[in-house]
Protein backbone atom coordinates (compact mmCIF):
# COMPACT_ATOMS: atom_id res chain seq x y z
CA UNK A 1 0.00 0.00 0.00
CA UNK A 2 1.40 3.39 -1.02
CA UNK A 3 0.50 6.58 0.82
CA UNK A 4 1.35 10.26 0.72
CA UNK A 5 1.53 13.11 3.22
CA UNK A 6 2.91 16.61 3.65
CA UNK A 7 5.19 17.35 6.59
CA UNK A 8 5.94 21.06 6.27
CA UNK A 9 8.23 21.44 3.26
CA UNK A 10 8.84 17.69 3.18
CA UNK A 11 6.74 15.38 1.04
CA UNK A 12 6.51 12.00 2.77
CA UNK A 13 5.61 8.80 0.94
CA UNK A 14 5.49 5.20 2.03
CA UNK A 15 6.05 2.31 -0.37
CA UNK A 16 5.87 -1.22 0.99
CA UNK A 17 8.59 -1.29 3.69
CA UNK A 18 10.06 2.19 3.14
CA UNK A 19 9.25 5.69 4.30
CA UNK A 20 10.84 8.32 2.04
CA UNK A 21 10.85 12.05 2.79
CA UNK A 22 11.91 14.56 0.11
CA UNK A 23 12.37 18.29 0.69
CA UNK A 24 10.36 20.15 -1.94
CA UNK A 25 12.21 23.50 -1.69
CA UNK A 26 15.87 22.61 -1.21
CA UNK A 27 18.24 20.06 -2.70
CA UNK A 28 18.63 18.12 0.52
CA UNK A 29 19.38 14.44 0.84
CA UNK A 30 16.13 12.44 1.05
CA UNK A 31 15.46 10.65 4.31
CA UNK A 32 14.82 6.94 3.85
CA UNK A 33 13.68 4.57 6.59
CA UNK A 34 13.54 0.87 5.78
CA UNK A 35 11.41 -1.19 8.18
CA UNK A 36 13.12 -4.42 7.10
CA UNK A 37 16.38 -3.06 8.57
CA UNK A 38 14.77 -1.49 11.66
CA UNK A 39 15.13 -2.46 15.29
CA UNK A 40 13.86 -5.93 16.12
CA UNK A 41 11.65 -6.73 19.08
CA UNK A 42 13.66 -8.14 21.99
CA UNK A 43 12.98 -11.81 22.55
CA UNK A 44 11.22 -12.85 25.73
CA UNK A 45 12.80 -16.09 27.04
CA UNK A 46 9.64 -17.05 28.93
CA UNK A 47 7.53 -16.57 25.81
CA UNK A 48 9.98 -18.69 23.79
CA UNK A 49 9.66 -21.54 26.30
CA UNK A 50 5.87 -21.47 26.00
CA UNK A 51 5.86 -21.07 22.23
CA UNK A 52 4.88 -24.05 20.07
CA UNK A 53 6.88 -22.79 17.10
CA UNK A 54 3.82 -21.41 15.26
CA UNK A 55 4.42 -17.76 16.17
CA UNK A 56 3.15 -15.31 13.54
CA UNK A 57 5.76 -13.16 11.80
CA UNK A 58 5.18 -9.85 10.03
CA UNK A 59 6.21 -8.67 6.58
CA UNK A 60 7.56 -5.21 7.64
CA UNK A 61 5.09 -3.49 5.30
CA UNK A 62 4.03 -0.04 6.48
CA UNK A 63 0.34 -0.05 7.38
CA UNK A 64 -0.23 3.56 8.49
CA UNK A 65 1.58 6.79 9.21
CA UNK A 66 0.69 10.19 10.64
CA UNK A 67 2.10 13.72 10.73
CA UNK A 68 1.65 16.05 13.71
CA UNK A 69 -0.09 19.41 13.28
CA UNK A 70 3.21 21.33 13.69
CA UNK A 71 4.84 19.05 11.06
CA UNK A 72 7.69 18.32 13.47
CA UNK A 73 6.73 14.73 14.31
CA UNK A 74 5.95 11.68 12.20
CA UNK A 75 4.88 8.19 13.30
CA UNK A 76 4.48 4.95 11.40
CA UNK A 77 3.36 1.42 12.19
CA UNK A 78 4.10 -1.72 10.20
CA UNK A 79 3.08 -5.33 9.77
CA UNK A 80 5.70 -6.44 12.31
CA UNK A 81 3.78 -4.37 14.91
CA UNK A 82 6.39 -1.65 15.28
CA UNK A 83 5.44 1.90 16.23
CA UNK A 84 8.27 4.20 15.16
CA UNK A 85 8.35 7.86 16.22
CA UNK A 86 10.41 10.39 14.22
CA UNK A 87 11.48 13.98 14.67
CA UNK A 88 11.92 15.80 11.34
CA UNK A 89 13.14 19.23 12.46
CA UNK A 90 15.89 20.37 12.28
CA UNK A 91 16.84 16.97 10.78
CA UNK A 92 15.23 13.54 10.53
CA UNK A 93 15.96 11.08 13.31
CA UNK A 94 14.28 8.16 15.04
CA UNK A 95 13.12 9.03 18.55
CA UNK A 96 11.85 5.61 19.61
CA UNK A 97 10.68 2.21 18.44
CA UNK A 98 7.90 0.53 20.38
CA UNK A 99 5.60 -2.41 19.76
CA UNK A 100 1.82 -2.46 19.50
CA UNK A 101 -0.36 -5.34 20.61
CA UNK A 102 -2.01 -5.93 17.23
CA UNK A 103 -1.59 -4.64 13.70
CA UNK A 104 -2.76 -1.05 13.39
CA UNK A 105 -5.01 0.49 10.78
CA UNK A 106 -4.83 4.20 11.71
CA UNK A 107 -2.54 6.61 13.57
CA UNK A 108 -3.19 10.18 14.71
CA UNK A 109 -1.34 12.73 16.86
CA UNK A 110 -3.13 14.80 19.46
CA UNK A 111 -3.20 18.52 18.76
CA UNK A 112 -1.03 19.05 21.84
CA UNK A 113 1.43 16.55 20.30
CA UNK A 114 1.91 14.82 23.63
CA UNK A 115 0.39 11.51 22.45
CA UNK A 116 -0.05 9.42 19.33
CA UNK A 117 -3.18 7.25 19.19
CA UNK A 118 -3.25 3.91 17.36
CA UNK A 119 -6.36 2.00 16.24
CA UNK A 120 -5.98 -1.69 15.42
CA UNK A 121 -7.72 -4.52 13.58
CA UNK A 122 -9.22 -6.00 16.72
CA UNK A 123 -11.19 -2.77 17.39
CA UNK A 124 -8.99 -1.40 20.20
CA UNK A 125 -7.39 2.04 20.50
CA UNK A 126 -4.16 2.65 22.42
CA UNK A 127 -2.41 5.91 23.28
CA UNK A 128 1.39 6.19 23.27
CA UNK A 129 3.22 9.01 25.01
CA UNK A 130 5.40 11.34 22.96
CA UNK A 131 6.86 13.00 26.05
CA UNK A 132 7.96 9.58 27.36
CA UNK A 133 8.92 7.92 24.06
CA UNK A 134 9.79 4.54 25.63
CA UNK A 135 6.55 4.15 27.59
CA UNK A 136 4.24 1.32 26.55
CA UNK A 137 0.79 2.01 25.18
CA UNK A 138 -2.35 2.45 27.25
CA UNK A 139 -5.67 0.93 26.19
CA UNK A 140 -8.29 3.68 25.79
CA UNK A 141 -11.37 2.24 24.11
CA UNK A 142 -12.64 -0.63 22.01
CA UNK A 143 -15.14 -1.57 19.31
CA UNK A 144 -16.66 -4.97 18.65
CA UNK A 145 -15.50 -4.73 15.04
CA UNK A 146 -12.32 -3.91 13.13
CA UNK A 147 -11.40 -0.22 13.20
CA UNK A 148 -10.63 1.31 9.82
CA UNK A 149 -10.18 5.03 10.50
CA UNK A 150 -9.72 7.47 13.36
CA UNK A 151 -9.42 11.22 13.82
CA UNK A 152 -9.37 13.80 16.61
CA UNK A 153 -11.48 16.94 16.75
CA UNK A 154 -10.02 20.42 17.41
CA UNK A 155 -8.66 21.13 20.89
CA UNK A 156 -8.41 17.35 21.50
CA UNK A 157 -11.98 17.26 22.78
CA UNK A 158 -13.21 14.10 21.03
CA UNK A 159 -11.78 11.00 19.41
CA UNK A 160 -13.81 9.76 16.45
CA UNK A 161 -13.52 6.11 15.44
CA UNK A 162 -15.07 4.25 12.50
CA UNK A 163 -15.40 0.51 12.02
CA UNK A 164 -16.34 -2.25 9.64
CA UNK A 165 -19.93 -2.35 10.93
CA UNK A 166 -20.78 1.13 9.54
CA UNK A 167 -20.56 2.80 12.96
CA UNK A 168 -18.93 6.16 13.67
CA UNK A 169 -18.46 6.74 17.39
CA UNK A 170 -17.68 10.11 18.97
CA UNK A 171 -16.05 9.69 22.40
CA UNK A 172 -14.59 12.15 24.87
CA UNK A 173 -10.82 12.03 24.48
CA UNK A 174 -9.96 12.23 28.17
CA UNK A 175 -12.71 9.80 29.20
CA UNK A 176 -13.29 7.58 26.15
CA UNK A 177 -15.85 5.43 27.98
CA UNK A 178 -18.11 8.50 27.80
CA UNK A 179 -19.71 8.41 24.33
CA UNK A 180 -20.97 11.75 23.03
CA UNK A 181 -22.78 10.54 19.90
CA UNK A 182 -22.99 8.04 17.05
CA UNK A 183 -23.07 9.10 13.40
CA UNK A 184 -25.11 6.39 11.68
CA UNK A 185 -26.26 6.13 8.08
CA UNK A 186 -23.61 4.42 5.96
CA UNK A 187 -24.59 1.08 4.43
CA UNK A 188 -21.06 -0.38 4.31
CA UNK A 189 -17.85 -0.09 6.30
CA UNK A 190 -16.55 3.43 7.04
CA UNK A 191 -13.12 3.70 5.43
CA UNK A 192 -12.12 7.35 5.84
CA UNK A 193 -12.67 10.21 8.31
CA UNK A 194 -11.71 13.89 8.28
CA UNK A 195 -12.31 16.72 10.72
CA UNK A 196 -11.80 19.50 8.12
CA UNK A 197 -9.57 22.41 9.15
CA UNK A 198 -11.42 25.64 9.84
CA UNK A 199 -14.73 23.93 10.64
CA UNK A 200 -14.56 22.73 14.24
CA UNK A 201 -18.13 21.37 14.29
CA UNK A 202 -17.86 19.23 11.14
CA UNK A 203 -16.90 15.67 10.36
CA UNK A 204 -16.58 14.09 6.92
CA UNK A 205 -16.83 10.34 6.39
CA UNK A 206 -16.33 8.07 3.39
CA UNK A 207 -17.56 4.51 3.04
CA UNK A 208 -17.52 1.32 1.03
CA UNK A 209 -21.03 2.25 -0.09
CA UNK A 210 -19.45 4.91 -2.34
CA UNK A 211 -20.83 7.90 -0.46
CA UNK A 212 -19.35 10.79 1.50
CA UNK A 213 -21.36 12.33 4.33
CA UNK A 214 -21.05 15.56 6.31
CA UNK A 215 -21.95 15.41 10.01
CA UNK A 216 -22.40 17.69 12.94
CA UNK A 217 -20.58 15.19 15.09
CA UNK A 218 -21.51 16.40 18.59
CA UNK A 219 -25.18 15.66 17.93
CA UNK A 220 -24.67 12.91 15.34
CA UNK A 221 -26.84 14.86 12.90
CA UNK A 222 -26.20 14.32 9.21
CA UNK A 223 -26.01 17.56 7.24
CA UNK A 224 -25.24 16.41 3.70
CA UNK A 225 -24.63 13.26 1.66
CA UNK A 226 -23.21 12.65 -1.82
CA UNK A 227 -23.21 9.56 -4.00
CA UNK A 228 -19.79 9.86 -5.61
CA UNK A 229 -20.71 7.46 -8.39
CA UNK A 230 -23.47 9.81 -9.51
CA UNK A 231 -21.07 12.77 -9.42
CA UNK A 232 -18.82 10.84 -11.82
CA UNK A 233 -21.80 10.35 -14.17
CA UNK A 234 -21.32 6.60 -14.04
CA UNK A 235 -24.29 4.54 -15.29
CA UNK A 236 -25.78 1.93 -13.04
CA UNK A 237 -24.01 -1.38 -13.41
CA UNK A 238 -25.23 -4.89 -12.79
CA UNK A 239 -21.76 -6.21 -12.00
CA UNK A 240 -20.91 -6.26 -8.31
CA UNK A 241 -17.29 -5.25 -8.94
CA UNK A 242 -18.28 -2.02 -10.72
CA UNK A 243 -20.82 -1.16 -8.02
CA UNK A 244 -18.15 -1.29 -5.33
CA UNK A 245 -15.86 1.72 -5.21
CA UNK A 246 -14.90 2.58 -1.65
CA UNK A 247 -13.81 6.04 -0.59
CA UNK A 248 -10.14 5.54 0.21
CA UNK A 249 -9.08 9.09 1.11
CA UNK A 250 -10.60 12.43 2.15
CA UNK A 251 -8.16 15.33 2.44
CA UNK A 252 -8.74 18.95 3.42
CA UNK A 253 -6.76 21.99 2.35
CA UNK A 254 -5.24 24.40 4.90
CA UNK A 255 -8.06 26.65 6.10
CA UNK A 256 -10.72 24.15 5.02
CA UNK A 257 -11.69 25.86 1.76
CA UNK A 258 -11.33 22.72 -0.35
CA UNK A 259 -11.87 18.99 0.13
CA UNK A 260 -10.49 16.30 -2.19
CA UNK A 261 -12.02 12.81 -2.31
CA UNK A 262 -10.44 9.71 -3.81
CA UNK A 263 -12.18 6.43 -4.56
CA UNK A 264 -10.16 3.30 -5.12
CA UNK A 265 -9.58 2.12 -8.68
CA UNK A 266 -11.21 5.26 -10.13
CA UNK A 267 -8.97 7.50 -12.32
CA UNK A 268 -10.33 10.80 -11.02
CA UNK A 269 -10.47 13.02 -7.94
CA UNK A 270 -13.67 14.77 -6.84
CA UNK A 271 -13.21 18.24 -5.35
CA UNK A 272 -15.61 20.13 -3.11
CA UNK A 273 -15.64 23.81 -2.15
CA UNK A 274 -17.39 25.98 0.39
CA UNK A 275 -20.78 27.38 -0.64
CA UNK A 276 -21.41 30.67 1.14
CA UNK A 277 -25.01 31.45 2.01
CA UNK A 278 -27.38 31.55 4.91
CA UNK A 279 -25.41 28.60 6.31
CA UNK A 280 -22.16 27.11 5.11
CA UNK A 281 -22.30 23.93 3.05
CA UNK A 282 -19.98 21.93 0.88
CA UNK A 283 -20.68 21.81 -2.84
CA UNK A 284 -19.08 19.72 -5.61
CA UNK A 285 -16.79 22.14 -7.43
CA UNK A 286 -14.82 20.18 -10.02
CA UNK A 287 -13.58 16.74 -10.98
CA UNK A 288 -9.99 16.06 -12.00
CA UNK A 289 -9.67 13.37 -14.67
CA UNK A 290 -6.36 11.56 -14.22
CA UNK A 291 -4.28 9.52 -16.68
CA UNK A 292 -3.95 6.71 -14.12
CA UNK A 293 -5.66 5.61 -10.92
CA UNK A 294 -4.49 7.54 -7.83
CA UNK A 295 -2.80 5.68 -4.99
CA UNK A 296 -3.10 8.57 -2.52
CA UNK A 297 -3.32 12.36 -2.32
CA UNK A 298 -2.57 15.23 0.06
CA UNK A 299 -2.55 19.02 0.29
CA UNK A 300 0.72 20.83 1.05
CA UNK A 301 0.97 23.95 3.27
CA UNK A 302 0.51 26.17 0.20
CA UNK A 303 -2.83 24.53 -0.61
CA UNK A 304 -1.56 22.66 -3.67
CA UNK A 305 -2.95 19.19 -4.27
CA UNK A 306 -0.38 16.40 -4.73
CA UNK A 307 -1.61 13.16 -6.31
CA UNK A 308 0.41 9.94 -6.28
CA UNK A 309 -0.41 7.88 -9.37
CA UNK A 310 -0.17 4.23 -10.26
CA UNK A 311 2.37 4.94 -13.01
CA UNK A 312 6.12 4.63 -13.43
CA UNK A 313 6.17 7.30 -16.15
CA UNK A 314 3.97 9.84 -14.31
CA UNK A 315 4.15 9.10 -10.59
CA UNK A 316 3.08 12.57 -9.42
CA UNK A 317 0.76 15.36 -10.45
CA UNK A 318 0.48 18.73 -8.72
CA UNK A 319 -2.63 20.92 -8.99
CA UNK A 320 -2.96 24.59 -8.06
CA UNK A 321 -6.24 26.39 -7.46
CA UNK A 322 -6.46 29.61 -9.47
CA UNK A 323 -9.51 31.61 -10.52
CA UNK A 324 -12.09 29.07 -9.35
CA UNK A 325 -10.43 26.15 -11.16
CA UNK A 326 -7.70 23.59 -10.59
CA UNK A 327 -4.76 23.66 -12.99
CA UNK A 328 -2.09 20.98 -13.34
CA UNK A 329 1.38 22.44 -12.81
CA UNK A 330 3.37 20.05 -14.98
CA UNK A 331 6.48 22.27 -14.89
CA UNK A 332 6.59 22.53 -11.12
CA UNK A 333 10.22 22.45 -9.90
CA UNK A 334 9.05 20.82 -6.66
CA UNK A 335 7.43 17.97 -8.57
CA UNK A 336 10.60 17.43 -10.63
CA UNK A 337 12.73 17.42 -7.48
CA UNK A 338 10.51 14.86 -5.78
CA UNK A 339 10.34 12.68 -8.88
CA UNK A 340 14.12 12.61 -9.30
CA UNK A 341 14.68 11.84 -5.63
CA UNK A 342 12.33 8.87 -5.79
CA UNK A 343 13.76 7.36 -8.97
CA UNK A 344 15.91 4.80 -7.09
CA UNK A 345 12.80 3.55 -5.29
CA UNK A 346 10.55 2.91 -8.31
CA UNK A 347 10.73 -0.86 -7.83
CA UNK A 348 9.25 -0.56 -4.35
CA UNK A 349 6.59 1.77 -5.72
CA UNK A 350 5.61 -0.76 -8.37
CA UNK A 351 5.26 -3.43 -5.69
CA UNK A 352 2.83 -1.16 -3.85
CA UNK A 353 0.83 -0.18 -6.89
CA UNK A 354 -1.86 -2.08 -8.71
CA UNK A 355 -5.61 -2.18 -8.97
CA UNK A 356 -6.19 -4.85 -6.32
CA UNK A 357 -8.76 -3.62 -3.83
CA UNK A 358 -7.56 -3.37 -0.24
CA UNK A 359 -11.20 -3.18 0.90
CA UNK A 360 -12.59 -6.16 -1.00
CA UNK A 361 -12.63 -8.49 2.01
CA UNK A 362 -14.57 -5.93 4.07
CA UNK A 363 -17.77 -5.95 2.04
CA UNK A 364 -20.80 -7.79 3.29
CA UNK A 365 -21.68 -11.03 1.58
CA UNK A 366 -24.82 -10.87 -0.53
CA UNK A 367 -27.05 -13.95 -0.65
CA UNK A 368 -30.09 -14.37 -2.87
CA UNK A 369 -32.22 -16.19 -0.30
CA UNK A 370 -35.39 -15.82 -2.38
CA UNK A 371 -33.91 -17.67 -5.37
CA UNK A 372 -32.77 -20.49 -3.12
CA UNK A 373 -36.19 -20.64 -1.48
CA UNK A 374 -37.97 -20.84 -4.84
CA UNK A 375 -35.68 -23.59 -6.06
CA UNK A 376 -36.25 -25.71 -2.94
CA UNK A 377 -40.01 -25.08 -3.10
CA UNK A 378 -40.10 -26.27 -6.70
CA UNK A 379 -38.26 -29.45 -5.72
CA UNK A 380 -40.74 -30.15 -2.89
CA UNK A 381 -43.74 -29.65 -5.20
CA UNK A 382 -42.21 -31.98 -7.78
CA UNK A 383 -41.62 -34.67 -5.14
CA UNK A 384 -45.20 -34.33 -3.85
CA UNK A 385 -46.59 -34.67 -7.38
CA UNK A 386 -44.55 -37.80 -8.00
CA UNK A 387 -45.66 -39.38 -4.70
CA UNK A 388 -49.28 -38.39 -5.35
CA UNK A 389 -49.17 -40.03 -8.77
CA UNK A 390 -48.05 -43.33 -7.28
CA UNK A 391 -50.92 -43.31 -4.74
CA UNK A 392 -53.56 -42.51 -7.37
CA UNK A 393 -52.51 -45.35 -9.67
CA UNK A 394 -53.27 -48.77 -7.93
CA UNK A 395 -52.06 -52.01 -9.47
CA UNK A 396 -54.23 -54.56 -11.37
CA UNK A 397 -56.61 -56.56 -9.19
CA UNK A 398 -56.20 -54.14 -6.26
CA UNK A 399 -59.06 -52.19 -4.79
CA UNK A 400 -58.88 -48.57 -3.90
CA UNK A 401 -58.98 -47.56 -0.29
CA UNK A 402 -62.50 -46.12 -0.72
CA UNK A 403 -63.90 -49.38 -2.18
CA UNK A 404 -62.28 -51.43 0.53
CA UNK A 405 -63.83 -49.28 3.25
CA UNK A 406 -67.30 -49.60 1.71
CA UNK A 407 -66.99 -53.38 1.51
CA UNK A 408 -66.04 -53.64 5.13
CA UNK A 409 -68.92 -51.40 6.11
CA UNK A 410 -71.43 -53.57 4.18
CA UNK A 411 -70.33 -56.80 5.91
CA UNK A 412 -70.86 -55.43 9.40
CA UNK A 413 -74.18 -56.48 11.15
CA UNK A 414 -76.75 -53.78 11.69
CA UNK A 415 -78.33 -52.87 14.99
CA UNK A 416 -80.87 -55.33 16.58
CA UNK A 417 -84.47 -53.99 16.66
CA UNK A 418 -87.38 -55.31 18.70
CA UNK A 419 -90.34 -56.60 16.62
CA UNK A 420 -93.69 -55.00 17.22
CA UNK A 421 -96.44 -57.22 18.45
Amino acid sequence: MASLGACGEWLVSTYEKKLIAVHTKKNREPFVFDCSAAEQKPKDPEADNKSDGSEETGSDKILAFAVSSSAKLVALTDDTKRLVLFCCEPSWQVISTRWVVRRCTSLVFTEAEDEVWAADKSGDVYSFSVVEPQKTGELKLGHLSMLLSMTLTPNDKYVVTADRDEKIRVSHLRSPHNIQAFCLGHLEFVSSLLAPPGHPQWLLSGSGDGTMKLWEYESGRRLQSWDLKQLRDMPNSDTEKEKRSAVSRIAGSPGGHHVAVQCERVPSVQLFGMAQGTEERLMPSSRLTLPHCPLDLTFDPQGRLWVLLDSRETPFLVYTHTQDSWQCDSESPEMKRVTEALQPHWEALQDSAGLESRFQHLYKGNFDNMASYREKKQQRLQQQNEQGGKKRGPGKGQQSNGASKKAKKGNQPGPVTKASS
